[in-house]
């Protein structure tokens, strides 16, 4: 059985927590394993981190939407912004950051899209109508489901 769920928050370091905060309870309570739990954590923390610090930083906060999708396979989730797009409407591509430098010469970031494609089973992005529509596939095997109500 297909269990979906959504939540939705002002772009905002705080707000975007919450959310995020909100999507893992979710997540733990439908059964997800605790270390695929942790795993999709780092990913979403990324990906709205990315739509506080970029889609929205020459412009008011505005809305973020994240639906999910969990299947006993499969856990899908899709954030929705109405920023503005990432630069030639195409993801960054996710190459790791050289770490086999001085310490002083370690980037400071750079590292979030590396982690997104190597947690995500499969990443997509499209600008459709304004907004920004990322979507994060993970492979899930669900543990102990809820008993149907």
């Amino acid at each position: 059985m297909v269990k979906t769920f959504a939540c939705s928050f002002t772009a905002t370091n705080l707000d975007a927590r919450t959310g995020i905060s909100s999507v893992v309870s979710q997540l733990q309570t439908l059964g997800v394993p605790a270390a695929r739990v942790d795993e999709v954590q780092i990913a979403l923390t990324e990906a709205v981190n990315n739509v506080v610090e970029h889609a929205y930083a020459d412009a008011a906060p505005g809305d973020v939407l994240i639906k999910a999708e969990l299947s006993p396979e499969q856990l899908r989730i899709d954030i929705q912004d109405a920023g503005a797009p990432y630069p030639n409407e195409q993801l960054p591509d996710g190459t790791a950051a050289d770490i086999n430098v001085p310490v002083s010469n370690l980037p400071e970031g750079g590292f979030g899209w590396f982690l997104i494609r190597e947690l995500a089973s499969q990443v997509q992005y499209e600008r459709s109508k304004g907004n920004n529509n990322l979507s994060l596939c993970f492979e899930i095997q669900v543990t102990n489901p809820p008993a149907e109500a």
